[in-house]
């Protein structure tokens, strides 16, 4: 694989999402689904530009230190099957954590919100970037080099797996059968972007929903209970706004670091969960669940949390 390989890949794909996106916008219109407005689709353009941009940038730093990591990994997979197996699967696996931990503490939170903060679930919602990723993201797949995968062919299974992770963002497919047990589908991925309580915080998976299942962060979805609802708990004031949309959570990171507090209370402030205040005066999204459940039981979660 080479970067010539990759470059013709995203390249072909363009014309898929030119066809995929006109599709799903003019069925919204025909169906009457308010799924896409201007605006917002205006500014997932904007902030996957500056994404783009910043990848651009530090695209060669990226591509140095894979390939300095690669010349004291372990010898390749001879096997071409489960070499690209293994990789795909190993990439995938950093790429949940990367995920986990953007929702898990804030300081990456104020990074990735952006990603989440339309009312919108469309495709173009796929493009709607966490803008500063490209400047921390390389640090999950490390340890790929070291275990003799060549970097053009990180480079091109990160890629090939940011299609399918697009492609997911989407309303007008609904769950696929057997492949909801081990894929990351739509249905998933729409209980990824809701702001129900019960939704917050899962499904971090890109192609395989089975890390979430292992690592105790999945949810089905389930319109019984209550209209799902995409976005933040808190909407924002200026929703297309080209810098609130970008810094509203550092806005309020900074104001929580000016606060009179003890050192480690404003250190916590940064690499706590979203939501974590020392005087209660906010929640993160465990304690809101976990009241939600205390006053929406189900057989489930009782047999769940009976003390064995």
């Amino acid at each position: 694989m080479t970067e010539t390989d990759i470059l013709a890949m995203v390249q072909g794909v363009i014309p898929v999402y030119a066809l995929v996106i006109g599709l799903e916008m003019v069925m919204s219109y025909v169906h009457n689904r308010h799924y896409y407005t201007t605006k917002d689709t205006l500014t997932n353009v904007y902030l996957s530009s500056l994404n783009f941009l910043l990848d651009v940038a530090m695209k060669g730093l990226f591509g140095w230190l894979m390939f300095w990591l690669f010349s004291f990994g372990i010898p390749s997979i001879s096997n071409p099957w489960l070499y690209w197996i293994l990789l795909l699967i190993l990439e995938d696996f950093a790429f949940y954590w990367e995920h986990r931990f953007d929702h898990t503490i804030r300081l990456f939170w104020a990074v990735h919100v952006t990603h989440h903060s339309s009312d919108k679930f469309n495709l173009t919602t796929g493009f709607r970037s966490s803008v500063f990723q490209p400047l921390y993201r390389f640090i999950y797949f490390i340890p790929l080099p070291l275990l003799g995968f060549r970097p053009w062919d990180i480079m091109f299974m990160y890629a090939v797996t940011q299609i399918y992770g697009i492609l997911i963002h989407t309303q007008y497919i609904n769950k696929l059968g057997f492949l909801e047990w081990f894929m990351a589908t739509p249905s998933h991925h729409r209980v990824h972007h809701a702001s129900n309580t019960p939704y917050l915080d899962k499904n971090m998976g890109m192609v395989f929903i089975i890390w979430d299942k292992l690592f105790g962060t999945f949810e089905p979805e389930d319109n019984s209970r209550e209209e799902m609802r995409f976005g933040l708990t808190k909407p924002l004031n200026q929703p297309h706004h080209p810098v609130n949309i970008v810094a509203h959570e550092w806005k309020s990171i900074w104001q929580d670091l000016r606060r009179p507090l003890p050192i480690k209370t404003r250190l916590q402030y940064l690499f706590m969960p979203p939501g974590w205040s020392h005087d209660g005066s906010s929640q993160t999204s465990r304690e809101l669940q976990e009241a939600y459940w205390k006053q929406h039981p189900t057989p489930k979660r009782a047999a769940e949390d009976t003390p064995r």
